[in-house]
């Protein structure tokens, strides 16, 4: 079992929907000089999947047109390609799209995959959340981008390229023990 290995991966994972419209927040400006938040008709969207290395704040992503369970076996197979040869422990919610056959083949073909599922309703719990609102602060809040392919392109560039820190583990005491174990 993945949760009783020392060298296991331990993962929250997520995912998001972004838009062209930019979702606004409050912002210094000089006084009569009221910025313009551009205004995007369109409905168009792209996915990501995310997943944050609760240990060391490293993000694995996909950009996805669909989330469904075809999808979702997939990425967990990239993810399964970044971290090879450990034992993986996902933590996630309870989305259609974290089941089905797909998800069932996945898990059952790989061994060292083991799922630990979120409460029903508790997105505070996961830590991926954390992830996305300081990615949507930085690259989508307030933005000027005209190109939902390029806000894209910010959006996952930000994921990849920076440390998140989590305290998910600290709260239930994993820090604490750990070193007693390795």
């Amino acid at each position: 079992m993945a949760q009783d290995a020392r060298e296991t991966a331990i993962l929250a994972e997520d995912e998001a929907g972004l838009y062209l419209q930019a979702t606004t927040t409050s912002v210094w400006a000089p006084q009569g000089q009221t910025p313009v938040v551009r205004v995007d008709p369109g409905r168009a969207q792209t996915h990501f999947y995310g997943t944050l290395n609760l240990l060391t704040g490293v993000e694995i992503v996909r950009r996805s047109a669909v989330m469904n369970a075809e999808t979702t076996a997939d990425y967990l197979e990239q993810i399964l390609a970044a971290i090879p040869d450990r034992p993986v422990l996902i933590f996630w919610d309870r989305a259609p799209w974290h089941r089905g056959k797909p998800i069932e083949k996945v898990l059952a073909t790989n061994p060292r995959l083991e799922i630990i599922y979120f409460p029903v309703a508790a997105p505070d719990l996961n830590p991926q959340e954390h992830v996305w609102k300081a990615t949507r602060k930085v690259v989508s809040h307030n933005h000027l981008e005209p190109r939902l392919p390029e806000l894209a392109d910010r959006f996952e560039n930000h994921l990849i390229s920076t440390t998140f820190e989590s305290s998910f583990l600290d709260q239930y005491g994993y820090t604490a023990i750990r070193p007693m174990f390795i």
